[in-house]
């Protein structure tokens, strides 16, 4: 990760992504960072890369997001198994894309990480899932197109993507 984030960082992105609003009263109010802070940081975020447009699109590399995960879910079919199974996949954290399909996968996954320890933890979810009887996972390469916006934020937890870059939660 660039090292262009501090937690105050994380808090005002999280707030963003959370109210879905980039107005400085109201993360003011989530975060209790004051409002000219707010301002500050949000343009020095936006100078250093990690906000690249009025958008709050995110360079994911940039915020420690760069591992892309794509997995095959293959599950036990029974009746309303694809939304059973599909909750649980949506609420494993760092999955942020899934997809009901047709053919021989039942799921496809997409999922953005920090680290290979996510990694294994996202295997380790997955083999959780009492209905998933198989799966296959690949490491993206390299990314041709893409479009991520700060609603990716929303598939993380603030604490453990925190530390997964080494911050901490401060306190107010």
């Amino acid at each position: 990760m660039n090292n262009t984030l501090d937690e105050r960082d994380v808090k005002i992105l999280f707030a963003i992504a959370d109210r879905e609003t980039d107005n400085t009263e109201i993360i003011h109010e989530e975060t209790g960072i004051p409002k000219s802070t707010v301002h500050y940081r949000l343009q020095n975020l936006k100078e250093a890369g990690v906000i690249t447009n009025d958008l709050y699109e995110l360079d994911l590399d940039e915020v420690g997001l760069g591992l892309t995960v794509i997995s095959e879910v293959w599950a036990e079919f029974d009746e309303g198994y694809h939304e059973r199974v599909g909750e649980q996949l949506a609420d494993i954290e760092g999955i942020n894309q899934v997809y009901f399909t047709m053919g021989d996968t039942d799921f496809i996954l997409i999922g953005r990480l920090t680290s290979r320890d996510m990694v294994e933890r996202l295997v380790e979810d997955y083999e959780s899932i009492d209905e998933i009887n198989r799966t296959s996972s690949k490491f993206v390469i390299s990314t041709i197109k893409t479009s991520e916006g700060i609603g990716t934020l929303r598939d993380y937890d603030r604490a453990s993507f925190l530390e997964a870059h080494g911050l901490s939660d401060e306190t107010e």
